[in-house]
């Protein structure tokens, strides 16, 4: 039980000494300083001092370290730590200040002035004799910085004024700086009036924002603490000050237009950066107007301007970052004698001291990203985006009552060729970085899209570490203005517009390659929708590949899907929206892994170089490479195919396992789009199956001739039969897209189902077509099973019927 006491009691001493530490933030610094000179010898203290001025700080480590205070230099001063004094011929400071009442003890802290004006004030005998003071004594610099004006009324009366102002520095009780918690009052001597306590993490203490320079001096009658300037009555709040103050007239009407200026009369510990009336003539006459005619701008703008905490310009030694009642930050620093606002100098005029705050009259508007424009968000790294947006008339468009997400590409994004574009064009590329609705960095989610002012979708991807926007990914310094967000972009945005097939298609560098894919019967995986990542070899790839070897492969059409497949990964894939650095493991539909990373924004797959990546298809992207990819545990069973590839991979070693077999993979991984819903159809529901399906539809080439028969009529039949006795190579129904083959009395049932949107029927007359164009439509199917297919039979006579493919 003993042992349990004695651990309890440890624990509350140990609890209460941590709880005065926290909150004595002076003491702390002081002890630090005296560490710092400890090799000057006992009880002396480092203390820097700004450099042409007498102004100094037991500073904190960042300052000590910096060498500097506000960003001016500081040289190193070693002086007694307060409470001891030097002798003659000893190292620091060994003896003990001695202890004498409030008035002796006001000479030994030097505070001559003020121990001066108490004589003069008849204060002398009152602070000589009994009772318990706290006396905050202006140093004599600060009675020499006193206006001469307010001097000289208090020395022309010294027996009320002058009483009454050193009355004011007093209380009437014993305060150590360790009791001078953050944001307490005291009541002073003279008629009650408050002062405003401050007690700052970077060890500064504050009495109505005069700095304690020389603290806990003790007295046989209290304790003087002596501060940089002389101390002045208060009695109002800062609405009070507002009302009254000729040049915040401009704040007072924004103040009072968003309700805010009622907030400024409560009880609190605020501080207000009041912009002048000069300031608000400064801002554009247009913006001026948006804001003060919308409330909800208009309180945002004011409370940008408040803190909720009481911050004295003589506490702030460095830049730091506080929160507005707004809810955004801004950052407060010093530069020599000058405050600064987001690293601006601005402030006018220092610490007008009120009852529940303090005041800093700037000469600049700051503006929250809440009350401006969406376009207004940009900042100098996007300046070029919103310059061609206002030149190209794209800025008239959105609307302050509008709600947009604009996708901004950082300036290097714009290259001289893009800059040289034709203005039409430009400002489509424009319209692709502009957004119908308002999304934040929040919202957006994978596989989410977003629809352009322009009439794109542009498809969102979601990674660990980043989000993308098809090709480009975004940087930090998301914002939300008024009517909007803004995000940063890498790059600027491209749409797709062609599925993979097409750009395999339309690149000769992937010819050979492309050839594969089809022989692999692989070609309907990249022309439908989907999500995929392919890697594609370039022709150079498939060197010293003869036509003889190419036999091969397609002829082993397992091992040609595992090899071709081994490339396709099931989602897309977006090179900078890896983390760099970091390898990245994707599954391929062959089985088998893929090793990514990006290191100097170059993406490495199986730690060969893409040569191109992030090429975007409207059903996944592709990433270019100059070697064959292969399965480093996959082995060979052909000794034919050995060769092969041994041709073609130099970089791995392949495995060779006699007689054995790739497996089969069968297409059972890809599933086109379907969509199932009802559909009132004469009054009735019907079931209706939607697909979507590619026409392929020729826009130049040789003469066709065509014949469109519409599901209904009276002589389809007839027509149908005519049609088939003729030289028919191709007969299409745009349903399914399968490319079924179906026989003739097939095609007739189907011609005569219910729903059926159109039918045609083509014959090629000469030659083949130059230039298809490939448009994905939705196609019904209504009240129509649809049927498998089954294989083509051959007659009697051993000829094949005549088949007809349904794409």
């Amino acid at each position: 039980m003993k042992i349990f006491f004695l651990f309890t009691f440890s624990i509350f001493l140990l609890s209460a000494f941590e709880q005065a530490a926290a909150s004595a933030h002076y003491d702390k610094i002081l002890t630090h300083s005296r560490i710092r000179a400890r090799d000057q010898g006992p009880n002396v203290c480092a203390l820097q001092q700004v450099m042409g001025t007498k102004k100094k700080y037991f500073s904190t480590c960042r300052n000590w370290y910096q060498g500097a205070i506000c960003g001016k230099k500081a040289t190193v001063l070693y002086e007694c730590c307060p409470g001891y004094m030097k002798m003659d011929g000893m190292r620091g400071c060994p003896a003990v200040a001695p202890i004498d009442h409030v008035y002796g003890t006001l000479g030994i802290v030097g505070a001559t002035s003020t121990q001066q004006y108490s004589d003069m004030s008849k204060l002398r005998e009152e602070i000589e004799g009994r009772g318990s003071f706290t006396f905050f004594a202006p140093s004599n610099e600060a009675w020499e910085q006193l206006s001469s004006e307010i001097h000289r009324n208090l020395v022309d009366n010294v027996n009320i004024e002058l009483y009454n102002a050193l009355h004011h520095h007093m209380v009437n009780k014993r305060v150590l700086t360790k009791d001078l918690k953050n944001g307490m009052t005291l009541v002073s001597m003279y008629n009650d009036q408050k002062l405003l306590i401050n007690h700052y993490p970077n060890g500064v203490v504050t009495v109505n924002c005069a700095r304690v320079i020389h603290g806990n001096q003790i007295a046989t009658n209290g304790v003087v603490h002596v501060i940089d300037r002389v101390l002045t009555a208060i009695g109002n709040t800062i609405q009070d000050f507002i009302e009254v103050e000729d040049d915040l007239s401009s704040l007072r009407a924004a103040a009072i237009t968003s309700d805010v200026l009622d907030i400024l009369g409560r009880p609190g510990h605020y501080t207000l950066f009041a912009p002048t009336n000069e300031a608000f003539e400064r801002l554009p006459r247009g913006v001026l107007e948006r804001i003060m005619g919308d409330k909800v701008a208009s309180e945002a703008l004011v409370k940008f301007h408040i803190l909720n905490t009481l911050q004295c310009s003589e506490a702030i030694t460095g830049g730091a970052v506080y929160e507005t009642l707004e809810g955004n930050t801004v950052e407060i620093g010093c530069d020599g004698e000058s405050l600064t606002v987001n690293g601006v100098k601005m402030v006018k005029r220092k610490d007008i001291v009120t009852s529940n705050g303090v005041i800093h009259l700037i000469d600049e508007v700051l503006i929250p990203d809440s009350a401006k424009q969406v376009i207004e968000l940009g900042g100098a790294q996007q300046s070029t985006f919103r310059e061609l947006v206002a030149q190209l008339g794209l800025a008239s468009s959105l609307r302050p009552e509008g709600q947009y997400t604009l996708l901004a590409p950082l300036n290097g994004a714009f290259s001289d060729d893009t800059l040289r574009m034709d203005q039409r064009l430009l400002k489509t590329i424009l319209q692709n970085h502009i957004i119908k609705v308002k999304v934040g960095l929040n919202e957006l989610y994978n596989g989410q899209e977003l629809e352009t002012i322009g009439g794109k979708l542009l498809r969102v991807f979601v990674y660990r570490t980043a989000v993308c926007i098809e090709n480009s990914c975004m940087v930090r310094g998301s914002k939300e203005g008024r009517n909007g967000f803004i995000h940063i972009f890498r790059q600027i945005i491209n749409p797709a517009e062609k599925t993979l097939h097409e750009m395999l298609r339309n690149d000769k560098r992937f010819s050979v390659f492309l050839s594969l894919v089809k022989a692999a019967d692989l070609d309907d995986v990249l022309s439908q929708p989907g999500e995929w990542t392919l890697f594609v070899p370039t022709n150079d790839a498939f060197k010293g590949l003869t036509d003889d070897d190419k036999d091969i492969l397609i002829r082993d059409k397992n091992a040609l899907r595992n090899i071709l497949l081994y490339h396709l990964t099931q989602g897309v894939f977006i090179g900078s929206g890896f983390e760099p650095g970091v390898t990245n493991i994707l599954k391929t539909i062959q089985g088998g892994k893929l090793y990514l990373k990006t290191v100097n924004d170059t993406l490495l797959v199986n730690e060969l170089k893409s040569r191109e990546s992030d090429l975007m298809a409207t059903n996944g992207v592709i990433h270019v490479i100059d070697k064959l990819l292969y399965p480093a545990d996959l082995p060979v069973g052909n000794d034919q195919l050995l060769t092969i590839l041994k041709k073609l991979i130099k970089y791995i070693q392949i495995k060779f396992v006699r007689d054995s077999t790739f497996k089969e993979i069968p297409l059972t991984f890809y599933k086109p789009i379907i969509k199932t819903y009802t559909k009132i159809i004469d009054g009735r529901p019907v079931e209706v199956t939607e697909k979507k399906v590619t026409e392929e539809r020729i826009i130049q080439g040789p003469e066709i001739k065509y014949t469109r028969i519409t599901a209904g009529g009276s002589d389809n039949e007839e027509k149908l039969k005519k049609l088939l006795e003729e030289e028919v190579t191709k007969v299409t129904k745009f349903i399914e897209g399968d490319g079924h083959l179906l026989e003739d009395e097939e095609i007739k049932r189907l011609l005569q189902g219910a729903g059926t949107e159109y039918t045609k029927v083509t014959k090629v007359i000469e030659g083949e077509p130059q230039i298809i164009e490939r448009e994905i439509k939705k196609v019904h199917l209504e009240e129509a099973p649809v049927r498998k297919v089954q294989p083509t039979r051959r007659t009697q006579g051993g000829a094949a019927r005549r088949r007809t493919r349904l794409a």
